[in-house]
């Protein structure tokens, strides 16, 4: 293959790789603000917080529906990959299970709203879930059970046991300022220990 070949093959290669990487951007764009204004925060606030025109969002995702839910799966395919990555580069495994399980609260803290903005679509939000449970659970059990393992942990917590007990100490946080999930979820964490 000459150079010039390589060259002609690369640019669409490289184009859909600068596409995805706009496509993430937005969606993290989406993300922040949907953390500080709601799934409902208007799109032009969206638009300036990833630096793009309104028409770049709405070519992307024509309804806002399509928007949170891509915002959605997106940030469980962040919470999914970052599983093994904490695995691999903390220094034990309940160190990896605690920043885990904070990126999921942070997960939560964005689907706030999400319900809601899903009404008219049913099916779809069922989907949704679906999905949080078929590429979150198997990461959180990975954890659960490397920790485990090391002898860091008891193990008799399963992992949709321990991801409903984040969820739910998550719920109205949002609009109760004297309440700190952060803080009860870290307990939690702690609490899941070997006595000794």
């Amino acid at each position: 293959m000459s150079d010039s070949d390589e060259g002609a093959g690369s640019a669409p290669h490289s184009k859909r790789k600068d596409a995805r990487r706009n496509k993430e951007t937005l969606l993290d764009a989406a993300a922040a603000v949907f953390v500080t204004s709601g799934v409902e925060a208007p799109v032009r606030d969206i638009a300036a917080k990833a630096g793009v025109g309104l028409g770049t969002i709405y070519r992307h995702f024509p309804t806002r529906a399509d928007l949170v839910i891509a915002v959605y799966r997106h940030q469980v395919d962040a919470c999914a990959e970052a599983g093994p990555a904490l695995l691999a580069s903390s220094q034990t495994p309940h160190a990896a299970l605690a920043q885990w399980v904070d990126l999921f609260v942070d997960f939560l803290v964005t689907k706030h709203g999400l319900a809601a903005a899903l009404q008219t679509d049913n099916a779809g939000f069922e989907t949704l879930h679906s999905y949080f449970l078929d590429r979150l659970l198997p990461v959180c059990t990975q954890l659960l059970d490397a920790a485990a393992a090391s002898g860091e942990i008891r193990s008799d917590l399963t992992a949709y046991q321990l991801m409903r007990g984040v969820g739910n100490l998550c719920i109205g946080a949002d609009s109760d300022s004297r309440y700190d999930a952060r803080r009860l979820v870290e307990l939690l964490v702690a609490g899941l220990r070997q006595p000794g």
